[in-house]
């Protein structure tokens, strides 16, 4: 059956239609936070076949194909390549109304011209066709990448990783720019000491200072950021459940890094103080060194134990949460306000009732020293789709800018996944077509067109400063 991904997918009206076409189309990407492996970039990796780039370390898929009654021997285990396929491929047809039956189809179009429609019937034809397609030199990961329009990849990496990759890559003079972004998650929440104090080794390893003490975990710590920033580092990211803002001074942050160097276990109260201490230290680097942070709130993860035990983290055993997120976010935001220390804030949050909270909490820290200062992020994980895109970017228009909107990114691990911005520029442009078919906007396609422009490409690259 032929593919229903036409010209003019998701394009209801004439001016939604022109905006795209004519404007939001043929935009380079600035892909400004996502999970890809550096090391597959420097090394312009070439695939053996197509589930390597699609189902390799893809919870999304996972999650689908558990519902489907796969066993989870095709999901992470040891069945092959083909078997792995086989077995998403019948899934797909079951997939219909989730956000996976819209991006397989465009990815299978933009990347390998497949019009058709995925299901058992063709599976084979389709894995071999792609697959033949991924030996080729120009479907290695760069080509795939250049495919897109990419122009920035914005990595994320542990302030103990070596860099090595980034700055291979950077010796090689590619017309793509791949920059690291700092994510000390593991350095701020020491909940178990034996992982904690060998985290602290680690980075004690890869900054060649010794750390014996707060002071100078701070000062390894400050070494890897000066490391990052070398590399082109532009922004931080935290994945945090809810901001941490418990008040904790210098000398008690001291004492409990002792603590947990010395094996003993903190309460939980114990580790938000040292967590809080962490991260508005963090925000002080963050605006000494002119970075954008970055947070993701609002998740809960890991919520099955068994599989946890069984496969480790991220592997599609997570889920929205609800935690309350507006005061300790709003007292950290103004603790950095006050002594002018606040730096160029993205915010995004998973529970989509936190939608109207997060717009409107980025307008009181507002200053006027650039346009955008803060930002509500895109719709992010659960939300990366149609429904919560127009949701957050509704939110967004009736409570701040979106014409100051840094737009899209893809937050994921596959090189196959960029057409996901060429999805949010449909849905942006429909959105504004539909205002104007409604008489609710002015029919200026110039000026709605710069409009769009900005969202899916200049803002974020100003922003950032790339």
């Amino acid at each position: 059956m032929k593919t229903f991904i036409t010209d003019d997918f998701l394009l209801q009206t004439d001016a939604a239609r022109q905006l795209y076409h004519d404007y939001a189309k043929s935009m380079p990407i600035i892909d400004f936070h996502c999970h890809l492996p550096p090391d597959q970039i420097a090394a312009d990796r070439q695939f053996e076949n197509i589930t390597q780039p699609w189902l390799y370390g893809d919870h999304y898929k996972w999650r689908a194909m558990r519902t489907n009654s796969v066993h989870e021997r095709f999901c992470t285990g040891d069945a092959s390549d083909w078997e792995k396929f086989e077995q998403w491929a019948a899934t797909v047809p079951y997939t219909m109304r989730n956000p996976l039956y819209h991006w397989t189809h465009l990815e299978l179009l933009r990347y390998f011209d497949v019009d058709e429609v995925l299901g058992p019937d063709n599976a084979r034809e389709i894995f071999d066709h792609c697959s033949a397609r991924l030996k080729t030199p120009e479907y290695s990961v760069r080509g795939l990448l250049r495919k897109m329009n990419v122009e920035v990849v914005g990595t994320t990496d542990d302030p103990t990783d070596t860099l090595e990759h980034h700055r291979a890559f950077g010796q090689q003079g590619a017309d793509l720019k791949m920059v690291p972004t700092f994510r000390p998650d593991k350095a701020m929440m020491p909940t178990d000491p034996i992982v904690f104090i060998k985290y602290v080794s680690r980075l004690a390893d890869i900054s060649g200072q010794e750390i014996t003490d707060l002071d100078s975990f701070l000062a390894a710590l400050t070494q890897r950021y000066d490391t990052f920033a070398e590399l082109g580092c532009r922004a931080s990211d935290h994945g945090l459940e809810q901001i941490l803002a418990e008040p904790t001074s210098a000398e008690e942050a001291a004492d409990l890094f002792s603590k947990v160097m010395g094996g003993h276990t903190l309460s939980v109260d114990e580790v938000r103080q040292f967590g809080s201490y962490m991260l508005m230290w963090c925000g002080k680097q963050y605006h000494s060194r002119g970075w954008v942070q970055q947070f993701h709130l609002g998740a809960q993860r890991n919520n099955n134990r068994r599989m946890l035990n069984q496969l480790g983290p991220d592997t599609g055993w997570d889920s929205i949460g609800d935690f309350s997120q507006a005061r300790s976010l709003s007292t950290f935001l103004d603790q950095l306000d006050s002594t002018d220390q606040l730096a160029r804030t993205i915010l995004y949050n998973l529970n989509p009732n936190d939608n109207e909270l997060m717009a409107t909490m980025i307008g009181n820290f507002q200053d006027g020293s650039i346009p955008g200062k803060m930002q509500f992020g895109s719709g992010w994980w659960f939300l990366d789709q149609k429904d919560g895109m127009e949701k957050q970017i509704n939110a967004l228009s009736n409570m701040g800018l979106l014409s100051r909107f840094v737009g899209m990114l893809t937050d994921s691990r596959s090189f196959l996944s960029f057409p996901r911005h060429e999805y949010f520029r449909r849905i942006l442009c429909n959105l504004i077509g539909n205002d104007v078919a409604n008489g609710e906007l002015p029919n200026d396609i110039q000026w709605l067109g710069k409009l769009v422009q900005d969202v899916c490409y200049t803002n974020a690259k100003n922003y950032f400063k790339f």
